[in-house]
């Protein structure tokens, strides 16, 4: 339609356009209300399942993960008691536990030994399995670092707290004890500890707390007040005093096993577990190529109001919330499959809601496609605040691998149940294959604090076909950790994962490890055309060969060397690289060429090829990320440096470079936008320069090394064949590393992935997204981070710090005024830094030889408070009068060392405030 004059409209005209321009606005509203949430990540830890993929195999196999309690949660046979009646007893010894929950692993999240002990374990689980669950959805955290990231978190339970006050003795609480245990800081340590800014809130409704967390997660990205969420919930069983309390409810099972829907059921099972979803809008999911497992399509919340009594279920507001749902999702009831129910087996609770299933889902449906349901609390039991993630976890498993997994332990209907509705409970396990319908789910949560939620799960949509590419021979696979006992694990788990996917892609593999995981210090690198070569590699390293393996610790200074030859090397890349074969294209096109750079006469000394060449390596390098902080040029390769400099356009350097080799060329007064050093000179161009006899050979280069080696370059990279490798090597032979793109006796993919590892480990940030941008990849499952735990408790029957981790430092504190008058002359740095990492390393609860001076305070998990303590203990030993921002200004053991020997030196012994 073409643009018309609103002045020459009539006035009903007019309105008309505005009528249906605000009718686009309220349906885009209407649209965002109900867009689909798309779930791209889980991570989970229940009763015998650590992970989704263990989660799935125990519920495929019927596994009862119900078990005695722990003997190192509290005493059993003290509180038992067969008698219900017996006043402070329980009468059930069983549960749904976790092992080894005093272990966690405190430096990866910066958090000190001594505050991980007052840290309540729901706490650290939240941390872990967070991490997870982010690592599943491929979204490293640099990526949503700063981001209106969003938390959502059920918990309910305080257990830890009770352990740290214990009766009369509060000797084991500290300045973390507050904070470690508060439930509204486990949403926002998780928003603090990986830099989120979205809404940060801890959910309690009870047994609905998770999913009502998920809810809320949903309405935050919905109305765009959220990116991403992280939504779950966590409980664990520390303490004797619920299970007590809810004994005299009558509320568990005394068999120890949890029976809905049987004629048996009689109470549920008492369980713990921790569960989190990473979610998106389905739009910005689609948009950044994330795998979508299911779509959430509709959530509600409500609650039973003034009913029978306060924690008895109501029927009408678990209809009511339904169908709320429903309507959210614009999802007809008759679409649902399969519904995941509360099915806690109490006596009331089950006929109570199959008929709010039935008044709901049963209307219209026949008795030959009846709804099916089930509940997971058969396996693991009910794990309260966490049970809704539970349920929904399990469902999209279900989704994903086409099968409900068994209700277990049913047997005889529950006599109290109207079996006449369409309601069938999955005793065996079904299928549940894609068909020409999407397939939907329900999932329900009902708190005993009277709060219902329910959601409507579908199916992920179809994946688009990968479309096809001309694919690069071999690929590069990177691995990284905070630790080198934590990258020997990683690499461990990569080879058996390897060996038990064989159906996975090795690109899929090395794109998800590369671009869909943090990158930390400890960096392994491999280059392989198979998994069988990537598993070859992987096993040498774990055999020991530690070749592969180097610890970054900040990102190199690389110098970019245009050092010319590698015009009839560069085919390979051309054939299988299209930014590559895009920039030479280009320029032939520049010049009006009949036909490619590379296939002109003579190529193997062509002056437009060798620019051509260099000028798509340097563009393919920066694409990855490979930032220089200075260049060099021999031979053609100065004109390409200048070109690459900004100093010359293209055309104009292509041009000059097809002239005569004897012709001139005076480059315009423009500032380079990457330092040029001259090959012949040394010196750095900053003016108006001439280029000419750009043929001269490499081996005038010597001075332009020795200015790059002046310059604190580490790095050499060759955006040729190597031809100033051997130059510098004899000139410079402690200079750092020489990397070369291409080279005559190697296939051209080989070398510059070689080179690109080698940059990786040794620190460089890879853009691995545009890596692979230029080829069809997908997000693949493969192991998350393998965590270094230790223990960190705080015994409960002699309130003491118990920890694998936390040290008494080696030598006793010296005596204030001691310090100075121990050494007659001024202290000097390196002794100041001796008993800061004394002090420091007795504040945290580590040796001190585990610090490094040069780390910054945060790494260590020196929070303010420890920092004030630092400082207090600085002030009274040197006798200066120290600000409490001091670590903040002097954010590392060497540099508040250096600092405060230039303050003593400058007192003269005087108070001095700093």
């Amino acid at each position: 339609m073409n643009a018309v004059d609103s002045s020459q409209m009539s006035p009903v005209k007019r309105a008309l356009l505005a009528l249906e321009a605000m009718q686009a606005k309220l349906d885009a509203i209407e649209a965002a209300k109900r867009e689909p949430i798309a779930i791209i990540g889980m991570g989970c830890r229940f009763p015998k399942a650590d992970s989704p993929d263990a989660f799935w195999r125990l519920l495929r196999n019927g596994e009862d993960a119900i078990s005695d309690v722990p003997a190192d949660r509290w005493n059993a046979a003290a509180h038992y008691d067969p008698n219900p009646d017996a006043p402070g007893k329980m009468y059930t010894c069983k549960g749904g536990f976790l092992s080894q929950v005093d272990r966690f692993d405190p430096q990866f999240f910066g958090i000190s030994a001594r505050e991980a002990c007052s840290l309540d374990p729901q706490q650290r689980l939240l941390l872990e399995v967070s991490w997870e669950a982010l690592e599943h959805a491929n979204q490293p955290i640099d990526r949503l670092y700063n981001s209106t990231t969003g938390v959502f978190i059920g918990i309910c339970a305080n257990d830890y707290n009770r352990v740290i006050w214990n009766h009369d003795d509060f000797s084991a609480i500290d300045a973390f004890s507050a904070t470690g245990n508060a439930l509204s800081v486990a949403a926002g340590r998780l928003s603090y500890t990986l830099g989120l800014k979205g809404t940060s809130l801890a959910v309690d409704t009870a047994c609905s707390s998770s999913l009502v967390a998920v809810h809320l997660a949903c309405q935050q990205l919905r109305t765009g007040e959220c990116e991403v969420a992280l939504a779950g919930g966590v409980n664990l069983l520390l303490a004797p005093d619920s299970t007590i309390a809810f004994s005299r409810t009558r509320m568990l099972n005394p068999d120890g096993r949890c029976n809905p829907f049987d004629a048996t059921a009689n109470g549920y099972v008492r369980g713990e577990g921790c569960g989190v979803v990473i979610l998106k809008r389905l739009s910005d999911a689609v948009r950044d190529g994330d795998r979508v497992l299911a779509m959430i399509r509709g959530s509600a919340v409500n609650h039973n109001g003034r009913s029978s009594s306060l924690i008895a279920p109501n029927g009408l507001s678990q209809q009511t919330v339904i169908r709320k749902a429903l309507e959210n999702g614009a999802i007809d009831p008759a679409q649902i499959d399969y519904v995941e129910v509360q099915g806690t087996g109490t006596a009331i609770g089950e006929p109570i809601e199959v008929e709010a299933l039935g008044a709901i889902y049963g209307k219209g449906r026949s008795s030959d496609r009846p709804l099916r349901i089930g509940s997971v609390k058969t396996n693991i039991g009910h794990l309260e605040a966490a049970s809704g993630i539970a349920s929904l976890i399990k469902v999209v498993l279900a989704l994903q691998h086409g099968e409900i997994p068994a209700h277990l332990h049913f047997q005889t209907p529950n006599p109290h149940i109207n079996w006449e509705l369409p309601i069938q409970v999955v005793a065996d396990r079904s299928p549940w294959p894609i068909g020409t319908q999407p397939r939907l789910a329900g999932v329900s949560a009902f708190g005993f604090s009277g709060t219902n939620a329910h959601l409507v799960i579908e199916e992920a949509p179809i994946a688009p076909a990968k479309p096809i590419t001309r694919e690069r021979p071999l690929h590069l696979l990177t691995l990284s950790a905070k630790s080198e006992a934590a990258l020997s694990q990683l690499a461990e788990q990569y080879e058996k994962h390897l060996i038990a996917h064989p159906d996975q892609s090795v690109a899929d593999v090395c794109f998800t490890a590369n671009c869909g995981r943090s990158h930390f210090p400890y960096r392994l690198s491999l280059t392989a055309a198979s998994a069988t070569e990537l598993c070859d590699q992987l096993s040498a390293f774990n055999r020991g060969d530690r070749q592969l393996l180097l610890k970054a610790t900040t990102p190199p200074k690389i110098a970019f060397l245009f050092s010319g030859g590698a015009a009839n090397l560069g085919r390979s890349l051309y054939d299988t690289q299209p930014l590559f074969r895009q920039t030479i294209d280009r320029c032939g096109e520049i010049l009006k060429l009949d036909r490619s750079m590379l296939e002109l006469p003579d190529t193997d000394h062509s002056p437009l090829a060798e620019f051509a060449v260099e000028y798509a390596l340097f563009q393919l390098w920066t694409a990855w990320g490979v930032a220089p902080a200075i260049a060099l040029g021999s031979g053609v390769g100065e004109v390409v440096a200048a070109c690459a400099a900004g100093m010359l356009s293209l055309k104009d350097a292509l041009q000059f470079v097809n002239r005569d080799a004897d012709a001139e060329l005076k480059l315009p007064s423009i500032a380079p936008q990457i330092s040029i050093v001259s090959s012949r000179t040394g010196k750095f161009v900053t003016e108006a320069i001439a280029l000419s006899n750009w043929r001269t050979q490499a081996d005038s280069a010597s001075a332009g090394l020795q200015t790059l080696h002046d310059q604190g370059c580490t790095v050499f990279l060759e955006l040729g064949t190597g031809a100033l490798w051997p130059i510098g090597a004899q000139r410079l032979p402690n200079a750092g590393h020489w990397l070369t793109s291409l080279h005559p006796d190697r296939p051209a993919w080989q070398q510059m992935l070689d080179s690109l590892s080698a940059l990786y480990k040794l620190g460089t940030k890879i853009n691995w997204t545009a890596f692979d941008q230029d080829y069809a990849r997908q997000f693949v499952s493969l192991p998350t981070y393998p965590w270094q735990r230790d223990r960190y408790w705080i015994d409960r029957f002699s309130p003491t710090l118990q920890t694998d981790s936390l040290l008494t430092a080696t030598s006793e504190s010296i005596d204030p005024p001691t310090l100075r008058q121990l050494h007659p002359k001024l202290l000097t740095a390196s002794e100041i830094q001796d008993w800061l990492l004394q002090e420091i390393a007795k504040a945290i609860g580590v040796k001190a030889e585990d610090l490094n001076p040069r780390s910054p305070f945060d790494s260590y998990g020196l929070d303010s408070m420890l920092a004030l303590s630092v400082v207090s203990a600085a002030k009274a030993a040197l006798g200066l009068d120290l600000s409490p921002l001091l670590l903040v200004h002097y954010p590392t053991v060497e540099s508040l060392s250096q600092h405060l020997a230039q303050t003593l030196e400058a007192s003269e012994e005087e108070i001095f405030e700093i």
